[in-house]
């Protein structure tokens, strides 16, 4: 076992961890504020995000659209899909309970899954990063200058998203159906159209959250199939109901994988984050920064 020896380390370590942790944290924000909006767990999530990042690489590749466009382009898709979902399939649902939702969500991850494979294939695809790679050298540590950009702009989304929620009606809205979706629709909130937008902005966190993961790895129809499941641990570690807690759950996973990895075993790395979940459900069963939630009656 390794010692971690000196400030360069340590900073190699939380650098390296926040970057895979800005990517952990978007799929978590994208998964709470589904849940605390509509109380549904989207397992579809990832699959949104694959198909939209497919969506990137044909206008990169086939269409010459430049990459910055292209993942633009992809980001409107994706909130075109979400939407599209909710009033296609979601809204019209006759089982409108939790269970039926949630079965709702893995029949069309099974869908987009299959739908990935038939139009685009299942070999590997290599996407660009969103910059050309380069290396930095700061306090002793060297870092890819793609990831930090990575995560520079995974951090600029979760401050776009909390700009909405804080500062437009719209976050005003969201924050009250969250809360109570019958008292926001007897004071005449727009609920449906409010569902709407929260299905269209948790489309393009997953979108944004599989554009900036599939240039680490390669493009196949179950690439975030890893980062999908260590979204919803960094969700239940930070709390299903907090925003906040999604993003602090994302970091702190990325950040301890990394030292688990490097430190202690690569072949636990795998699996540390189940443990972790477990530890915090069985000391803090509402996560680091969640509360009870309270029965709506």
């Amino acid at each position: 076992m390794a010692d971690v020896s000196g400030f360069s380390d340590v900073l190699q370590v939380l650098v390296s961890g926040a970057t895979v942790g800005s990517i952990y944290a978007l799929v978590a924000l994208g998964l709470v504020l589904m849940y605390r909006t509509t109380r549904i767990l989207n397992f579809a999530h990832g699959d949104i995000g694959v198909f939209a990042t497919f969506i990137a690489y044909v206008l990169f590749t086939s269409l010459d659209v430049p990459f910055g466009l292209s993942f633009a382009l992809a980001l409107v898709a994706a909130a075109a899909i979400g939407a599209l979902i909710y009033l296609l399939l979601v809204r019209p649902a006759k089982n409108r309970s939790e269970l039926g939702l949630l079965i709702l969500t893995l029949g069309l991850a099974l869908t987009l899954g299959g739908l990935d494979a038939l139009l685009f294939g299942t070999d590997n695809k290599v996407v660009p990063t969103l910059v050309p790679d380069s290396i930095v050298r700061f306090g002793g540590a060297s870092f890819s200058f793609a990831s930090l950009v990575t995560a520079g702009f995974g951090l600029a989304l979760m401050l776009a998203l909390w700009c909405l929620l804080t500062f437009t009606r719209l976050g005003v809205a969201m924050r009250a159906v969250a809360q109570r979706e019958d008292v926001a629709e007897a004071i005449g909130l727009p609920v449906r159209s409010v569902l709407l937008a929260t299905w269209a902005s948790a489309a393009i966190l997953a979108a944004a959250a599989a554009m900036l993961f599939a240039p680490t790895t390669l493009l196949n129809p179950s690439t975030m199939l890893d980062p999908l499941s260590k979204g919803f641990v960094a969700a239940v570690i930070g709390g299903m109901n907090s925003l906040p807690g999604a993003v602090v759950g994302g970091y702190v996973l990325g950040i301890l994988e990394l030292v688990v990895g490097i430190y202690i075993s690569l072949e636990f790395k795998a699996s540390f984050a189940f443990l972790a979940v477990i530890l915090v459900l069985v000391f803090r069963p509402h996560g680091l920064l969640g509360r009870a939630d309270v029965k709506r009656v």
